[in-house]
Order: structure tokens, then sequence, then C-alpha cells
């Protein structure tokens, strides 16, 4: 902002320009006096700068362009008035300051009383479950002689449930990986290498009988009940674990007779379809042989239960029936197609021609080699024989253009057999 002021001393008449500089509170030597002795006084005195013109002399009054402020006190308190205010505002500083050093310990101990999840509102995750899961984790320390005595105990009192479980099942995995391995081998498997699995089959399924011949766990086998008394919960579910190990070593043994089988009688895509249908049939078998034990164990009752134990264990066994009846139905209905196949043979192709593998580029898609015993599909693609078979054992698609060729998936034509424990 720019402030012209006409100056009348000046002969000349001309206009001197005034250029305001910023205002500063500044108190003069006698305010500085005054102020301790009548009060406090405040000076806004703005700095005024002139520009005179050349050769006029700039003669200007300072009083004329101060603005004071004075503030005065009352005569009683002039001179006790100015040192209380010091005293005051130095001792408000003073606690001000003070005030602010205590801050951050203030601040330091609500933060320590607050626990950490006792916001609400905020969305944090409480602690509560944190603390007990500690707790828990305390217990089980705590606890953890006594349960490594209990666990040794049990151990000791069911050693050869437990051994058995251990050997039938590290059996299964070992001669369920050699017949897989020997199918795989076709015509090249070894005879020798089949006759040794059939052997230790038979040796671990007598040994088992033998056992617990006083059990006569074999009657499981043939649907009835063994005479296992009292026929509990823990007693139903081993019967029935044994009872379905032995009926996969029974057709497990049947794959190993199947591979026996000269090459000249049983071709290796015939092998392939006995084997899968030794598989559905000992499914079927597994899942029927459970039903006798369970219907028992449901509809057994107790005297103290009386006739509302017999009529709820009635109706359980009913309810248990009736699922398994819709569980054997989908089987069965597997069961048929795989009999169909082994009648009917598979339809998935015929046997290409030279033309039509040089056509195709003379290279497998699968495989990405010459073709092997080339073999066109209904959707006119063609494959080796080896590698197509291979893809239908887990898909019934092409695998070029995802047409359905064959209505059911091969997938214990490689020698395979179920892992699933059927328990009920």
């Amino acid at each position: 902002m720019k402030l012209r002021v006409q100056n009348d001393r000046s002969d000349s008449g001309r206009a001197l320009k005034l250029r305001e500089s910023p205002a500063v509170m500044q108190p003069d030597a006698s305010e500085r006096g005054a102020h301790a002795a009548n009060g406090l006084s405040l000076t806004l005195q703005p700095e005024l700068t002139r520009t005179p013109a050349p050769g006029a002399a700039a003669a200007a009054n300072p009083d004329s362009d101060e603005v004071r402020v004075t503030i005065t006190s009352k005569p009683g308190e002039s001179s006790g008035g100015a040192s209380s205010r010091r005293s005051r505002v130095n001792s408000h500083s003073h606690s001000h300051s003070h005030g602010h050093n205590r801050m951050p310990h203030h601040s330091y101990s609500e933060a320590e009383l607050d626990p950490p999840g006792s916001d609400v509102d905020s969305g944090e995750p409480s602690t509560s479950s944190l603390s007990e899961l500690r707790y828990l984790f305390r217990w089980l320390q705590k606890s953890l002689p006594f349960l490594v005595i209990v666990c040794a105990k049990l151990v000791i009192q069911h050693a050869l449930g437990l051994a058995v479980g251990v050997g039938l099942f590290t059996t299964f995995l070992f001669v369920n990986k050699h017949i897989q391995a020997q199918v795989f081998l076709q015509d090249r498997h070894s005879k020798l290498q089949c006759v040794w699995l059939l052997l230790f089959l038979i040796s671990s399924t007598l040994l088992l009988y033998y056992t617990f011949l006083t059990e006569t766990l074999y009657y499981c086998l043939i649907l009835l009940s063994p005479t296992i008394e009292p026929l509990g919960f823990w007693e139903v579910l081993w019967a029935v674990g044994i009872t379905n190990f032995t009926i996969k070593f029974l057709f497990m043994g049947i794959k190993c007779l199947i591979l026996l089988l000269p090459s000249s009688l049983v071709t290796h895509r015939t092998q392939g379809r006995w084997v899968m249908l030794s598989e559905e049939l000992g499914q079927v078998h597994q899942a029927t042989t459970p039903v006798p034990l369970w219907f028992r164990y449901l509809v057994t009752y107790q005297e103290v239960d009386g006739t509302p134990g017999l009529t709820l264990g009635v109706l359980l066994a009913l309810f248990y029936l009736i699922l398994k009846i819709l569980e054997l139905y989908g089987q069965w209905t597997s069961l048929l197609k795989t009999v169909r196949i082994l009648v009917k043979g598979e339809h998935t192709g015929s046997a290409a021609t030279r033309s039509q593998c040089s056509e195709a580029g003379d290279v497998c898609p699968i495989c990405q080699a010459e073709y092997r015993e080339p073999r066109v599909l209904l959707c006119q693609h063609i494959f080796c024989d080896e590698c197509i078979a291979l893809w239908f054992n887990r898909e019934k698609s092409c695998p070029l253009c995802r047409t359905v060729i064959t209505e059911k998936v091969y997938k214990w034509r490689d020698g395979a057999t179920s892992p699933h424990l059927q328990i009920y």
C-alpha cells in the first residue's frame, strides 16, 4: 500500500511518496522508564521511509509518525503491580513449561494403565483369545509329563493292535506301489516279482487271522458277525478296519494273478480291463462287509435303557441302512459300466493308417515323438496307443478338442488300489 503525503514545508510544493515499512512494536527510552513506574506502555511505531526529491531537504518529525498505545495502572499498583504481573507471568510460564515436561510421563502412565484391547470401538482385536491360548499352552506344558505317562500306558495296553495297524498300512503301501510298477511295464513285467508279491500278501493275511483266531474275524468277509464280546464302538471300529485291509489284500492278490497270465491269452489292453474290474469288485465288497457289524452295534441296547433305547437303536439302524443302500447303488452303477467295457471293449477309436499319421505330422501331441501304434479317436485326433491309454486313466475327453470320448474314467486300469478306508 502506498501513502501519498503532501509536504507543506517544502517551497517547491512537490509531493513526497511515502512507503510504509512493516510495523514493529518498539518502545523508546522514555517509555521504558515509564513502563517500570506507571504501568505497561506499548509503542506501535511504523518506520517510514521518505524519498525526498532531488535538491530538497527531507525533514520529518518522528513523533508525528508514531502510534503509541499506553496502558497505565492505578497509582496504588504502580510499584507492586508490574512486579506482581511479572511474577504471575513467570510463574505461569514456569508452570506451563513444567506441565509440558510432565506430559509425556502422564501419557506414558495412562498408556500403561489402559489394556491393549480396551478400545473396542476402534476395531482392534482383543487379546483375550491370545491370553487363553497362552494359559492353555502353560497347562499343556505343566501336564506334559502326565500325558506322556498316560500315552505310554495306552501304548502298552494296545501294543498289539497298534502294531497290527502299522503293519497292515505299510504292507498295503509296499504292495500297491510294486503292482502299479509291474502293470506299467506291460509285457516287460517280472513274473517272479508278481509271485513274490502274491506270497507276501497270502502270508500276511494268514498270520493276521491266526493271531486273532479266537475273535473269528474271517466271519466278516462273508457278512457274519465275529465272536467279539462285548461288541462296543472301539471293537467294531477295529474289526471293520482289519477286514477292510484284508479285502484290499485279497483283490491285490487277484491282480497279481492277472499279471501272471501269459500275454498270448491276455493282451495289455484286456489286462487293464480285468485289473479295473477286480478293483471295482473289491470296492463293492469293502462297502458291504461293515453293514452287519454296525447294524448289530446300533440295535444292541442295555437293559437299563428299556423300550426307548431299543426304539432309538432300531431307528438309527434303519437310517444307516438307507444311507448304505444309496452308496451301494452308486458303486453298483460304476461296476456295471466296467462290466460293459470288459464285454464290449473300448470304443475310443481305431488303429490309424499311415496316410492319417502323415497328415497329422507323424508326431504324437502327448509325447512329442513319432507315433507308436497310432490310434485315431472319434474326433479324428491321433495319439500313441500307450499315451492315450494313460490319458483315459484320468480323463474322459480328447486332450486337444475336449470332445467326450468315453463315459467312464479308467482310473483303476493302471493297477492302483484305492487307499480309502471304508469304516462304515
